[in-house]
C-alpha cells in the first residue's frame, strides 16, 4: 500500500506552458487532418462532420470546423468552466487557421491513402492528449466526452470513439467504402491513443 502522503503532487501548469501546449496540441491535430483530408478521409468528431461537408460544399474545413463547434460551448459554459471554454475557443481557432495555413506551405503530391490515415489519426490523437493534459479541447464531442469522463468517470476515450464511429459511418452518404472503412480505422486509432494515454486514475496533470 502506498501512504497517500507519499503520492506525487500535482503541479498546475504554468500559463507559458499552456500556451506552448495549444500550439503544439493544434498544430498536430491539424496536420493530420490536413492528411486525411488531402486523401478523402473523415474522422469523427466535429472534425469529422467538418469534413464531410467540406467534402460537399465549396466551405473550406476551416470555416465549418467553426462553425459546427459554436453550438457546443453552451455546454462548456454551463459545466465545464470559463477557463476550459476559453481554451477550448482558443484551440478551435488554431486549428481552423493552420488548416488553411498546411496548403499554402506544403503541397503534397502523393501519399498512400492507408499512410495518410494511420499517420493523420497518429497526429490527432497525440496533439489531443497534449490539449486534454492542458485542460483544452477542440469541441464538439471532446467537450462531451470530458464532461462524462469527469462526472461519471467514462473514459473520454471510449466515449469518443462510440460518438466517432457513428459519425464516420455517416459518411457512407458522401465518400466510397474503401474510404469510409479506412476512416472507421483512422477513428478506432485516435481514440484508442485517447483511451490509454487519458486516465484521470492513472496520470497526473
Amino acid at each position: 500500500m502506498v501512504d497517500p502522503s507519499e503520492r506525487p503532487q500535482r503541479v498546475p501548469h504554468s500559463r507559458f506552458e499552456n500556451v506552448v501546449a495549444l500550439f503544439i496540441g493544434t498544430f498536430a491535430v491539424s496536420f493530420g487532418l490536413y492528411l486525411l483530408k488531402e486523401v478523402g478521409v473523415a474522422t469523427g468528431g466535429t472534425a469529422g462532420i467538418a469534413l464531410l461537408a467540406s467534402y460537399v460544399t465549396s466551405w473550406s474545413f476551416g470555416v465549418w470546423f467553426v462553425l459546427v463547434n459554436l453550438p457546443f460551448f453552451a455546454l462548456a459554459i454551463w459545466r465545464m468552466g470559463w477557463r476550459f471554454t476559453v481554451k477550448t475557443l482558443v484551440a478551435v481557432v488554431l486549428v481552423s487557421v493552420f488548416s488553411e495555413v498546411h496548403p499554402l506551405l506544403l503541397e503534397i503530391r502523393h501519399i498512400e491513402p492507408i499512410y495518410a490515415t494511420l499517420l493523420g489519426s497518429l497526429l490527432a490523437g497525440i496533439g489531443l492528449i497534449v490539449l486534454f493534459r492542458h485542460q483544452a479541447s477542440l469541441g464538439g464531442v471532446n467537450i462531451l466526452a470530458l464532461y462524462l469522463q469527469k462526472s461519471r468517470g467514462w473514459r473520454a476515450g471510449y466515449v469518443q470513439l462510440v460518438v466517432d464511429v457513428l459519425i464516420v459511418l455517416a459518411a457512407f452518404a458522401t465518400l466510397p467504402l474503401p474510404m469510409v472503412l479506412l476512416s472507421v480505422v483512422g477513428a478506432v486509432i485516435l481514440n484508442m491513443i485517447i483511451a490509454m494515454n487519458h486516465r484521470p486514475d492513472r496520470y497526473f496533470g
